[in-house]
C-alpha cells in the first residue's frame, strides 16, 4: 500500500468531497478519483458511501482512517525528528495565536529570532476553537490562546491571569478625566465584544459579569477579531472590553482605556501543544522560555 494513496484517502475523508480534496492536494479531480478506486480495489472494500455530493466513511473506511492517521502522523514526526538532528536550530516553527494574545506571540518571535536566526515562522491567527483544531490536525505545533480551551487535551504553560479593560474612542463623552469606571457606567453604551466561533470564551465571561451585576449590556457587535474591534472602537462605533495585554500589540491612537473597578473575572491564556507529539527545537525553546517567564 502506497503512502501517497493513504495520504490521498485521508484528505478525501477530512474534506468530505473529492473536489475539495483535489483542490487541497493541488491535483486534478479525475486522477484523485482513480487513486481512491485503486485503493478500494487493493483492499477489496468500499471506503466511502455517497450522500449527495458528500462522501461518508463506511465502517471499513473508519478503520482505515484511524490507522492511516496514526501512520501518517508517525511518519511526519519521524521525518521532523531526523531533520531536526541534522539541521540543528533551523527549519520552520508553525505557531498560532489569538489576536488578543499577540503581545505574547511577539515576545516569543523576538526571543526565537535572537536565539535561532535561521528559523522561519509560519503564523496562524484564529480564535481558540480554530487553533486547537489546527493543533489536533498538526497544522501548527503551538498556539497561544485565551482560555477555556479543553486544556486536558493538551500540554500547557499557563500565563498569569490579567484584568479586563474598557476601551472607548477618545472622542466619546461622559467619562471626564477619570481612568477607571464601574460596570454600571457602561449601561446603554454600544458594546463590541470578542466572540469565538464555537464554545465558551471571552464573550460569555464578559456577559456573565453583567448578569452578576444585574443588568443587560447593549451589545451591537460580536467578532472573534480583536484588531477589528479596536478599529471599530477608535472609529466611535462603541466601546469594547478586552484583556489588558491585548492593547500592547495594537495602536491605541484615538482610544481611551479604563480600569473596570467591579469586574471580578480575569482573562486567562496559555501556550498549548499536542500531548506526546514530537516538537521542533524552536517549539521546545518557546515552551522553555514561557515556563521561565511564567
Amino acid at each position: 500500500m502506497e503512502m501517497r494513496r493513504l495520504r490521498y484517502f485521508k484528505t478525501i475523508a477530512d474534506e468530505g468531497q473529492i473536489t475539495r480534496a483535489a483542490k487541497k492536494l493541488h491535483i486534478a479531480q479525475p486522477p484523485l478519483s482513480q487513486q481512491l478506486k485503486l485503493l478500494e480495489e487493493e483492499l477489496n472494500v468500499t471506503l466511502f458511501e455517497r450522500n449527495g455530493r458528500s462522501l461518508i466513511l463506511t465502517e471499513s473506511g473508519e478503520t482505515l482512517y484511524r490507522k492511516a492517521s496514526y501512520i501518517l502522523n508517525e511518519i511526519e514526526d519521524t521525518m521532523a525528528e531526523v531533520q531536526a538532528v541534522d539541521s540543528g536550530a533551523k527549519g520552520v516553527l508553525k505557531i498560532g495565536a489569538n489576536k488578543s494574545c499577540f503581545a505574547y506571540l511577539l515576545q516569543q518571535i523576538t526571543h526565537i529570532r535572537e536565539r535561532f536566526p535561521g528559523v522561519q515562522f509560519k503564523i496562524r491567527e484564529g480564535d481558540t476553537y480554530t487553533l486547537t483544531k489546527e493543533i489536533h490536525e498538526r497544522e501548527i505545533e503551538l498556539a497561544i490562546v485565551r482560555l477555556p480551551a479543553n486544556e486536558t487535551e493538551f500540554s500547557t504553560v499557563p500565563i498569569p491571569p490579567e484584568p479586563y479593560m474598557f476601551v472607548v474612542s477618545n472622542q466619546w463623552e461622559g467619562f471626564g478625566e477619570k481612568d477607571s469606571v464601574f460596570m454600571r457606567d457602561l449601561d446603554g453604551i454600544p458594546l463590541l465584544l470578542l466572540h469565538r466561533l464555537s464554545g465558551k470564551g471571552q464573550f460569555e465571561i464578559v456577559t456573565d459579569e453583567f448578569k452578576r451585576l444585574g443588568f443587560n449590556p447593549n451589545i451591537v457587535v460580536e467578532c472573534p477579531d480583536a484588531a477589528m474591534l479596536l478599529s471599530l472602537t477608535a472609529a466611535g462605533t462603541g466601546g469594547t472590553i478586552v484583556p489588558k495585554s491585548t492593547l500592547e500589540a495594537f495602536s491605541q491612537e484615538n482610544l481611551r482605556v479604563f480600569h473596570l473597578k467591579d469586574f471580578k473575572a480575569q482573562a486567562e491564556a496559555a501556550l498549548l501543544w499536542g500531548k506526546d507529539r514530537f516538537l521542533s527545537k524552536a517549539a521546545r525553546e518557546v515552551i522553555a522560555n514561557m515556563e521561565e517567564l511564567y
